[in-house]
């Protein structure tokens, strides 16, 4: 099984930028798609973006033009970055993986991740 550890979160200042790593075990066997999803106090927890070993990305449609998810493979790192924070990107982000064997990543993009990180919170403040 995949252990997730996600950080770099932290207080951050509306305009500004955040960078979250991922550290996926295994990830470089290549078995699992790695997303990235947030949960706001009191909200619902929703897709941010999704990466393929392979390169292959998927993001939320509100937040494509804001986020960037990469990889960096023989560390076994995914990487979000995001721009332009808002107060409403306040959340805990959250790491989570899904074995290729559940599907294609661009189908149903955003569900049947088994696999959770701990997540890291990240606060915007205006």
């Amino acid at each position: 099984l995949p252990r997730l550890v996600e950080s770099g979160g932290g207080c951050m200042q509306a305009g500004g930028s955040l960078k979250l790593a991922c550290q996926a075990s295994r990830y470089v066997d290549g078995h699992y798609y790695l997303g990235w999803f947030r949960q706001a106090p009191g909200g619902a927890r929703e897709g941010v973006a999704a990466i393929a070993i392979d390169g292959v990305t998927t993001y939320a449609d509100s937040l494509k033009h804001r986020a960037t998810i990469t990889q960096d493979i023989p560390e076994n790192t995914v990487y979000l970055q995001m721009t332009d924070l808002q107060p409403e990107d306040t959340a805990t982000y959250f790491c989570a993986a899904r074995p290729k064997t559940y599907g294609a990543l661009w189908v149903r993009t955003f569900d049947d991740f088994p696999y959770w990180g701990q997540g890291t919170k990240v606060t915007v403040s205006s």
